[in-house]
């Protein structure tokens, strides 16, 4: 299973943390008194949702992000789907 949005496509991004900002003039060299990086990776909020596809029909188990759960619960259609109203608690 793939750490993507279904509908957006929202995936994981990638980039490096810095320690502290120092500039490239430090001290002695150029890349003498260099900041740590460390690589990192941000992945997107997911949740697993029952949505019914406005075309067909169909209920369908799909994962997610937050944000486009959001949008969806405030009765929005994303990309032909919505929240099903036969899992919806009233």
């Amino acid at each position: 299973m793939s750490n993507r949005d279904a509908l957006t496509g929202k995936g994981s991004m990638f980039g490096g943390h810095r320690k502290h900002r120092r500039g490239s003039s430090g001290g002695g060299g150029a890349w003498s008194f260099r900041a740590q990086t460390t690589l990192r990776q941000w992945k997107p909020n997911l949740r697993k949702v029952r949505l019914e596809n406005v075309i067909t029909g169909r209920i369908e188990n799909l994962k997610i992000s937050m944000k486009t759960y959001k949008k969806l619960r405030q009765g929005s259609v994303v990309e032909n789907y919505k929240i099903s109203e036969k899992t919806s608690v009233k």
